[in-house]
């Protein structure tokens, strides 16, 4: 079996971590993005376990000749690299440029006194969304990986503060899913992820990308359970210093049986994944066997 749960945490410690946040409040992140391709890069294409994954996802999934594969790849490792400078840049204090596509779906569900849920995934940048889209009215709650690092969760916290954003550490006890359920519970909104298992080993399997996966069945089913409306929110990276937030309404039949709800909003969820990748392939992050 292979393990598809989220079992890492931010490379470095609390230290180094200090220090790149001190040098990225007075050193361009174009600097640290010359660096990292120079002599960071190289030795992941060599040495990463993820990196094999990446390129038999541009080979097989993509369907891309060998170098092309090879190219694909070393440029996913460079972006993915630019990703985690450009959070630390953002703790230190640095702005990027952000366009939102389809806020209205946004908008629209944050005037409503009903709570609802936000999926998110492992593309992009999706952090930045908690430091873009400001939430008024409603307490947003974001569902995150309980063993991250100290430090990161200390830096998430001061600015996610700024901007009305609470997180929720999911637990072994599971414990989180009363959270979960009190925060929607009051009209509130509650991110998670919907590509990738945290917890619960239980899948749903959807045709993505013209191959066979598996998603996690929990997000769906907390959605369906309270026939909540539900949006996809996707990160992108579009330019050095710029980013675009893909705002997507994600429809359900909502008097359908309750199986067909769950299969019907997690091929709507995968359908909006399969765009951004169309549009963005190389910022495909998930570093491990994903299809069956």
């Amino acid at each position: 079996m292979v393990n598809r749960n989220w079992a890492g945490t931010t490379f470095g410690n609390g230290w180094m971590h200090r220090e790149l946040i001190r040098m990225l409040k007075y050193v361009d992140v174009r600097i640290i993005y010359i660096f990292m391709a120079i002599f960071i890069i190289p030795g992941c294409m060599i040495f990463a376990p993820g990196s094999r994954f990446i390129y038999n996802y541009f080979r097989n999934i993509h369907h891309r000749s060998i170098l092309s594969s090879l190219a694909a790849t070393c440029r996913n490792l460079y972006l993915f690299g630019q990703v985690v400078v450009d959070r630390f840049a953002f703790y230190a204090g640095k702005r990027f440029q952000i366009q939102i596509d389809g806020y209205e779906a946004f908008s629209t569900l944050i005037s409503r006194p009903q709570g609802f849920l936000q999926f998110s995934a492992h593309i992009g940048n999706y952090e930045m969304a908690g430091y873009n889209l400001v939430v008024q009215g409603k307490k947003f709650y974001a569902l995150v990986f309980g063993g991250e690092k100290q430090s990161i969760m200390a830096n998430r916290n001061k600015v996610f503060g700024t901007t009305n954003v609470d997180m929720i550490a999911i637990r072994p006890d599971m414990s989180h899913l009363f959270q979960i359920n009190n925060a929607l519970a009051d009209g509130n909104v509650v991110s998670m992820p919907a590509d990738r298992n945290i917890g619960s080993q239980k899948t749903i399997e959807v045709n993505f990308m013209g191959r066979a996966a598996r998603l996690p069945y929990g997000p769906f089913s907390v959605a369906t359970a309270r026939s909540l409306d539900v949006i996809a929110v996707n990160v992108m990276k579009t330019s050095t210093l710029q980013y675009t937030i893909y705002v997507k309404s994600l429809p359900y039949d909502k008097t359908a049986p309750r199986t067909q709800q769950i299969q019907q909003l997690a091929t709507a969820y995968k359908s909006e994944l399969e765009r951004m990748l169309t549009m963005y392939p190389e910022q495909w992050y998930n570093y491990f066997p994903f299809w069956n």
